[in-house]
């Protein structure tokens, strides 16, 4: 009998299995006997990117739904995992979330049959702020969802603090619980000495990783590019990795901007590509103007790659050191991102310090860290005990 079911949307993240991997032998060694369900394999949008990748998910689960999940109806959805919760007998329960009508069917199930309750959350402050009366009627039902729960596992500070503003009781909210899944057999020194071979003498050679979608800022990142070219060394280039809806319209702006060979579009890439690319680039940048986290961040600082982000960016406190591990901007400011990339060259010109330093602030974000944090968190709400777990 398990003595805690976690509960999460998609098969699809290989960082959620790696994670998941580590806190099921964590929990084995200590004696906790864990569940994990997965709803659906994957959904509409990472279908789209690529198939799953089983080989991260090293610990018993069970699946639901062989497909997408937006492909199961939303009645048989509410159902099922209603009548999952019901049937567990795990005395503490882990919900994938909060904006659903399912998860409000499952919380009000462990209210009913008596269990604990905790619930993951990716959420901040910068993302879709409430506006208006739906606004309000928004947040007022996180504030209800969120106070009937026992305790939080939130990806990092700017969402633990998204809880607290919302009534979650600090000592209840868990956190950081979210790490990079990396290549098998990776070597953070090795890929450190990669990376000091490659920039050595290179031309600065900016780096993007994830889709090509309107949220991710790509048309300010272009336009910054554009506008710093003048102030950069000959030869910088701008490598934009990934696909989606907006390729065609980035095509046309770069063409509008007259960057010709100095963007290149590389598309979607496998883990030793991305390596590569993160061996050869000056610093990684992410100007979104949503990103609830932003793990592409996580993935460049393994590497020694500083990274420059947005101030919306969900890891921007925890893993963005102005100097030190990256930069940062307003999301949309086209004149601030050109300077952020000028000014990188210089902050970051000793490649192997500066790769240090994104190394060392990295071994604090590994799967096996944050597996240990949820462990610490669902051993003390099992014993009924709300304390807080040091980041």
């Amino acid at each position: 009998m398990d003595d805690v079911v976690v509960f999460h949307n998609l098969l699809w993240p290989r960082y959620k299995g790696e994670i998941f991997s580590a806190l099921h032998e964590q929990a084995r060694a200590r004696g906790l006997r864990l569940g994990f369900v997965q709803i659906a394999r994957t959904d509409a949008e990472r279908a789209a990117l690529s198939a799953v990748d089983l080989s991260s998910h090293r610990y018993p689960f069970r699946l639901l739904f062989d497909g997408a999940y937006e492909a199961v109806p939303a009645v048989r959805r509410l159902r099922c995992l209603a009548a999952e919760v019901w049937r567990t007998p795990a005395r503490l329960v882990v919900l994938p979330g909060y904006h659903r009508a399912e998860y409000w069917a499952m919380l009000g199930v462990c209210l009913l049959r008596g269990k604990r309750r905790a619930v993951f959350c990716d959420s901040t402050r910068h993302e879709n702020p409430p506006r208006g009366a739906a606004g309000a009627l928004k947040s007022a039902a996180k504030r209800l969802f969120f106070g009937l729960c026992d305790g939080f596992f939130a990806y990092g500070s700017r969402s633990a603090e998204y809880l607290r503003e919302f009534g979650a009781a600090p000592a209840a909210v868990f956190q950081p619980c979210q790490a990079a899944a990396l290549a098998p057999g990776f070597e953070a020194a090795e890929a450190l000495a990669r990376r000091v071979a490659a920039r050595a003498g290179a031309a600065p050679r900016f780096l993007y990783v994830g889709r090509l979608a309107p949220e991710k800022g790509l048309d300010t990142l272009l336009r910054a590019f554009a506008q710093a070219r003048g102030g950069l060394p000959a030869g910088a280039s701008l490598v934009l990795v990934g696909a989606g809806p907006e390729r065609t319209q980035l095509l046309a702006l770069a063409a509008e901007l007259q960057l010709g060979a100095s963007v290149v579009f590389a598309g979607a890439m496998d883990a030793a590509g991305l390596s590569a690319e993160y061996a050869r680039a000056s610093c990684l940048v992410l100007p979104s103007t949503r990103e609830p986290w932003g793990l592409v961040v996580n993935e460049a600082l393994h590497h020694g790659c500083p990274a420059i982000v947005s101030e919306v960016c969900g890891c921007r406190p925890d893993l963005v050191r102005d100097g030190v591990t990256g930069l940062a901007f307003d999301a949309g400011d086209t004149a601030a991102l050109a300077q952020r990339l000028e000014q990188s060259l210089q902050a970051f010109a000793d490649v192997a310090t500066s790769g240090q330093a994104c190394q060392r602030l990295m071994e604090q974000h590994t799967p096996a860290q944050a597996a240990s944090r949820m462990l610490a968190g669902l051993e003390r709400l099992l014993a009924g005990r709300r304390v807080e777990v040091a980041a």
